[in-house]
């Protein structure tokens, strides 16, 4: 038997996470099943079971696909010795929330607003979602100390504090543009620059 190179291996696990992220998006999170992410992907029970037992270790995957481009915006943020604040992290932070939500392959937004109803009385999907959403807040926690190191912010407030605020905007912005449709990272960023001034 051919061996599997780690190439093919990785284009199948993403062949499967884009099927699944096609079936959340067109049925919803709790609609999706493992058969419509086999039937999706156009692959074997047996090929998809062999990257994937469950839909919530397809839903941790799509959820580390998204945040690993979290965390190379973070590492650009972090890359330059030019002060950095909040502010500024912010707006960025919204610009890449929006342009991951429009990749090919649907909304991944729109799943984790999914997934986070489903992690109140899932406790593996509550699981992945706090491990993958306290990472996000621990990049905002570097941002407030390197604000503080940097004078654009208060020495004496608790950057614990700032970072719990600061990951709070995020999912506000999600919600609103996915539930209410009338918002736009230009005025969000807007009302953040109003208040955070």
């Amino acid at each position: 038997m051919p061996k599997v190179t780690e190439e093919h291996r990785l284009a199948r696990r993403e062949q499967i996470v884009a099927a699944a992220r096609t079936c959340m998006n067109e049925q919803g999170f709790h609609k999706t099943t493992m058969a419509d992410v086999i039937r999706e992907s156009r692959l074997s029970a047996g090929a998809v079971y062999g990257y994937f037992k469950s839909k919530e270790e397809i839903v941790a995957a799509i959820a580390e696909d998204a945040l690993g481009t979290v965390d190379e915006l973070f590492e650009r943020l972090l890359a330059t010795d030019a002060p950095l604040t909040p502010l500024a992290a912010l707006e960025a932070t919204i610009d890449h929330v929006v342009l991951v939500a429009q990749r090919p392959g649907g909304d991944v937004t729109r799943i984790a607003v999914q997934a986070w109803a489903e992690s109140l009385r899932n406790e593996e999907i509550r699981g992945i979602a706090k491990g993958k959403y306290r990472k996000l807040r621990d990049h905002f926690l570097v941002i407030a100390r390197r604000a503080q190191a940097d004078g654009t912010l208060d020495r004496d407030v608790d950057p614990e504090c700032v970072a719990q605020v600061m990951f709070s905007m995020i999912p506000g912005f999600v919600l609103q543009r996915l539930l209410i449709g009338d918002i736009t990272p230009a005025t969000y960023k807007a009302g953040l620059r109003a208040l955070l001034r």
